[in-house]
């Protein structure tokens, strides 16, 4: 060798053959700083690939050994093999031979050359069981992933007594104790029928929706053939994560048919807003890839333990790799509340609108000591059990047991803080709390029943159709989130009406049974001429009575009989139709549209 590591061509001994040479390292080769250990996973992989196949031919950017006196072309045109790419720029093993071997004893040379590959590629013994145990333990698991097929038939809100045109669509699942499926709630929503299929499996098994939480995002789903269930071990749930703890998401995602994993770290944790069900939970953020399909899939921690289910992830110009996951407590809240009821009952909240207390004037002016701390209620739900004992202007100290801070926030685990909502969140529609209150400086104890939210305009129909009512051509229906959204858009926030905006954000329900009627459109007849413009306009009254639901409408309407029919509108509109001629032209106006009826079958009964 010379002094840079190249081959030389001096002299060699006759009659011996050269003994392999150890592979380079940073130990044995005094020019080789920056290559990888030999023992390393990817130079690992590449020399094993190169070992198994025949006869392979070392190459690297120093010159190929000479035999004396003339060039070896062979050698010099044949192209690098996976185990020079793999530890180049290491020098190549010097080659000898029996004096006479043609091309300087190249042939001569090659089991040497295959030893060292095979000296390349051989792993400490002490890591072959490790990285098999791994296997072991993740294959199971991937096995209880399923592929969800399902076709939607989605409720017309402009044409309310019909549905839209089916779609399919597939995502994720997969498999939990007692003969049950998990997925996402979006996944099933608005089903006709689903279908599941195992890993490596061909048929396509016929499944039944048991309960989905519309609020927490997570369906149940079983299916009735047992073979089905054969050779699959269900998934178990592990604890809830810390930060930068590693987690691999399985699924169905777009861009393949088979199953696909994606790897990242848990990069944050808090109460997160769920776009499905227009709640906030606690959630996980993930810098794993979560894409179309993923939807339901489970994400495992480094055990093999299920930690989260995928079900949505952030698409922003100014983020990458944001994807969310629906942690354990949320999936064992909605396992053990469907094992409870037998059906889902939600999440319960605490009716009230708060606001915090920083500032040190405010918590003077409420009466608060210095070394008390909590949140002021703002408002109380009039619907909500909470209107019986919490007022306004009253500031919650602490919630079963746990002191509130200033700012909302409960200690959450070593190190962390979270909004104190979680607390209120682990609690079961129907279970009572403990809350401490600060009124007129003086404390009050109370033991409060906890409900689901009762809101103005509801954030889902649960698959149900929609209402409606139709009279003389104005179809009245009531307004709720998917309403909004199949009458404006996915920006529906920005474009709907200011007053139905400002109602869905802030209004409360001063009834369980109140509803906000409006007039959807108006189908044009000789009768309702005039009033063509009417479009998505509040109902206030009809003939002077307030309304209170569309049911409450239809009845009035169905049972009136006054000479006219008399609705005040939003904005100080007024609509007046003659009663006989009305309803006689009613008929007339169902045949012309091909409407079955005039009104939906939940207000017939």
């Amino acid at each position: 060798m010379d002094s840079h590591g190249h081959a030389s061509g001096g002299k060699r001994k006759r009659g011996r053959k050269p003994k392999p040479r150890a592979p380079d390292s940073p130990d044995n080769n005094p020019n080789h700083h920056h290559a990888a250990p030999s023992s390393s996973p990817l130079a690992t992989a590449a020399a094993a690939g190169a070992s198994d196949s025949p006869d392979p031919e070392p190459a690297s950017s120093s010159p190929a050994p000479r035999r004396r006196g003339r060039k070896s072309r062979r050698v010099r045109n044949e192209p690098p093999s996976e185990v020079d790419a793999a530890h180049s720029p290491s020098p190549p093993p010097r080659r000898g031979g029996p004096k006479g071997a043609p091309n300087g004893g190249a042939e001569a040379a090659e089991p040497s050359r295959r030893e060292l590959a095979v000296s390349m590629v051989e792993v400490p013994a002490a890591l072959e069981p490790v990285r098999w145990e791994q296997v072991v333990k993740v294959m199971p698991s991937m096995d209880a992933v399923v592929k969800v097929f399902c076709v939607h038939t989605e409720p017309n809100f402009s044409l309310p007594w019909q549905r839209k045109r089916q779609y399919s669509s597939s995502s994720s699942g997969f498999i939990i104790g007692g003969r049950r499926v998990l997925t996402n709630a979006h996944s099933v929503e608005h089903h006709t029928q689903v279908k599941l299929k195992k890993r490596g499996s061909d048929t396509k098994y016929l499944a039944t929706v048991l309960a989905i939480g519309t609020e927490c995002d997570i369906a149940m789903l079983t299916v009735e053939d047992d073979e089905f269930w054969k050779g699959v071990s269900p998934v178990e749930f592990g604890s809830l994560p810390a930060l930068q703890d590693a987690v691999t998401v399985v699924g169905y995602p777009i861009g393949g048919d088979t199953i696909s994993v994606t790897s990242g770290v848990v990069s944050r944790i808090e109460i997160l807003s769920y776009v499905h069900g227009s709640t906030e939970l606690l959630g996980l953020q993930i810098d794993a890839a979560i894409n179309s399909g993923n939807s339901g899939g489970p994400a495992f921690n480094d055990k093999g333990k299920c930690v989260g289910i995928a079900f949505q992830s952030l698409k922003h110009e100014d983020a990458e790799n944001i994807g969310y996951v629906i942690p354990t407590p949320v999936i064992n809240h909605f396992i053990e509340d469907y094992q409870k009821s037998g059906e889902y009952t939600g999440f319960p909240i605490l009716g009230i609108e708060w606001q915090k207390m920083e500032n040190p004037d405010l918590r003077k002016a409420m009466g608060m000591k210095s070394d008390q701390k909590g949140v002021r209620v703002r408002r109380v739900e009039p619907t909500a059990p909470e209107s019986g004992c919490l007022q306004p202007s009253d500031i919650i100290l602490s919630f079963d047991g746990i002191d509130i801070a200033n700012d909302g926030t409960v200690p959450f685990r070593h190190g962390e803080r979270i909004g104190f909502s979680y607390l209120v969140s682990q609690k079961y529609t129907g279970e009572k709390a403990h809350v401490k209150v600060l009124r007129n400086s003086k404390i009050h104890e109370f033991n409060i029943k906890l409900a689901t939210h009762k809101r103005l305009i509801p954030a889902h129909i649960k698959g149900r159709p929609p209402s409606y009512y139709i009279v003389a051509g104005f179809v009245f229906m009531v307004v709720s989130v998917p309403y909004l959204r199949s009458e404006y858009g996915k920006d529906y926030e920005y474009d709907a009406p200011v007053k139905l905006l400002d109602k869905h954000m802030h209004a409360m329900a001063q009834s369980p049974d109140e509803q906000l009627v409006v007039v959807s459109q108006v189908l044009v007849s000789d009768i309702n001429i005039g009033y063509e413009d009417i479009v998505n306009i509040q109902v206030l009254s009809f003939n002077g009575t307030p309304v209170k639901n569309l049911k409450h409408l239809a009845t009035m309407v169905e049972e009136c009989d006054e000479p006219f029919l008399k609705f005040d509108l939003d904005y100080d509109q007024l609509v007046v139709l003659e009663t006989k001629t009305a309803k006689a032209a009613t008929q007339d106006i169902l045949t012309t549209h091909c409407i079955p009826s005039a009104m939906s079958e939940d207000l017939k009964s």
